[in-house]
Parts: structure tokens; C-alpha cells; sequence
């Protein structure tokens, strides 16, 4: 445990802390502290923050001090502390984005990049962490070392990646190496990233493909997804979800959900038996 304050989120994600002071959800029967311990209502989806409210709202009944808050709520992430907000595995060692692209809301919402403390932790979910100085790089790594499986799931930015990035991921014991191909445009540096990553097994190399932005049609989508696995990664689709978190129709559900699993559009190799499995 982190710290003395009650975290409640809306909804359970695969980064939501699990210690004794971590809910998701309305207040349960057997509360932790007294009225005077303090609770903060997290929420990472805008379309969440309604939840959010009506949750500050459920637990103000028990304790005095109840509030709201989170990346929903324009939280520029000013002090990361390790477990509070996410699982303590999880590091993030700056805030913000130099790039303003208009499906994003971390520039709006961070700024442009800046450094943090760097605290332990195998996962690194930095919004751009190749934006930062090279020695806030070379010092991320250092942190690492030691480490297993680790993960940069904040991603890699392809378009700033270089070959003196890739010897720094060879000095660690790296899992998953995440990049993304946000736009058709995308898929140039993607190509590029893909050369400096020669050698390193498929099974390393995740890549979010955004889908659904700007008016775009299903074809394309599933073309730009295609070109992604071709070159060398795995990819994970994404729905563009907006403020609202405005919905989609069954074709494009279904497109989603078939490229975020590998097994399902890997199938198709396994088939054709042209599998790759380096």
C-alpha cells in the first residue's frame, strides 16, 4: 500500500491497483478508515465521468472528504506516484507530448513533454518517452536493468526512433516493444521503425493502430491493419471513441475485435501455412 487514501474508479481495467484501498465501483459493506479518510474518484474515459460523479456522490455518504478526478477531468499529471492511480509495476517518467495529433488528448490535457522523477517499475506507459532528452532516456534504461518482461506500452514513437534506441533496448530484457500507425500516412515511419527493429521476433512487436478517425472507411481500415502485421507486428485496433464515446456499427466492432487478438487474424497464416513464428 502507497498511501493512506481511499482510490475508487468507475471501472476495472487491467492497470487498476488491487491493494486494500483500491474499489471499483459503489462503497462496499465493510469499509476501510473512518469518515475523516480521504477519497479520490478516478476516471480515465470522458465518457465515464457521469459514473464518476454519481460515484463521489455514494461515497460522500461514509467519509467527509470525497473527491474527483483523473485524465476525464483535464488532470495534467503533475506527480506520478507509483501505485496510487495504476498498479505499482507501472512507471511513467514524463507527461505530455510534443506532437498535437487532433485524436489526442494527452497534449491537450499534459502539455508538451517534460521529465519526471523516474520510479521504479517494469511497464513503462510514458505518452512519448523517445520526446524526451536523450538523458532522461539513457536514465529510463538504467532503471530497467536488472528488470524482466519488460513492457513500453506508453509506445515507441516511430517517427523519432533511431538505431541508438534500438542498441538501448538490446541491454534489457525486453517483452513488448509497442508502436503505433495511427494514419495511413503512419505507415511510412512504421516501415522505417520496422528496419531498425530487423532481427527482433514478431512476437516482440505490438503496434496500436487507431481506426474509425476522420471519416474512414472500413476498407481502408482493414488494408492499414494488413500492412501493419506484413510488417512485422502485431497489431491492436483501436476504435476511435472521442468525447463521448460515440459507438459503431457491427462490421466495425467486428474488425476491432479480430485485430486486438492475434489468434484470430493469425489464423489466416496458420492456414496458409505461412505462419512466422521467429
Amino acid at each position: 500500500m502507497t498511501t493512506e487514501i481511499i482510490r475508487v474508479f468507475p471501472r476495472k481495467t487491467k492497470w487498476t491497483p488491487t491493494d486494500e484501498l483500491a474499489f471499483v465501483g459503489e462503497p462496499p459493506l465493510f469499509r476501510p478508515g473512518d469518515r475523516s479518510t480521504p477519497v479520490v474518484v478516478s476516471c480515465v474515459f470522458t465518457w465515464d465521468k457521469s459514473a464518476a460523479r454519481q460515484l463521489q456522490h455514494s461515497w460522500a455518504r461514509f467519509y467527509d472528504r470525497v473527491l474527483v478526478g483523473g485524465p476525464a477531468f483535464g488532470d495534467p499529471g503533475n506527480v506520478f506516484v507509483s501505485g496510487r492511480f495504476i498498479k505499482e509495476e507501472i512507471t511513467i517518467t514524463s507527461r505530455g507530448c510534443p506532437k498535437r495529433c487532433p485524436w489526442c488528448f494527452a497534449w491537450r490535457r499534459e502539455g508538451g513533454i517534460r521529465t519526471l522523477p523516474i520510479k521504479p517499475g517494469r511497464i513503462v506507459q510514458d505518452n512519448n518517452l523517445l520526446a524526451c532528452p536523450d538523458r532522461h532516456i539513457e536514465a529510463v534504461f538504467d532503471m530497467l536493468a536488472g528488470q524482466r518482461r519488460i513492457v513500453f506500452s506508453g509506445g515507441l514513437d516511430a517517427d523519432l526512433f533511431k538505431d541508438w534506441h534500438r542498441d538501448l533496448i538490446e541491454t534489457v530484457r525486453y517483452d513488448e516493444l509497442w508502436f503505433a500507425c495511427d494514419t495511413k500516412q503512419a505507415v511510412h515511419a512504421l516501415r522505417r521503425a520496422a528496419g531498425i527493429c530487423e532481427g527482433i521476433s514478431i512476437e516482440h512487436l505490438r503496434c496500436y493502430v487507431l481506426i474509425g478517425f476522420g471519416g474512414e472507411a472500413l476498407s481502408e481500415a482493414e488494408r492499414r491493419l494488413e500492412e501493419v502485421y506484413d510488417l512485422g507486428f502485431l497489431p491492436f485496433a483501436q476504435l476511435f471513441r472521442g468525447e463521448t464515446g460515440m459507438s459503431y456499427s457491427r462490421d466495425w466492432r467486428a474488425l476491432a475485435r479480430k485485430w486486438s487478438r492475434p489468434a484470430a487474424y493469425r489464423r489466416r497464416d496458420r492456414e496458409q501455412g505461412t505462419g512466422d513464428d521467429d
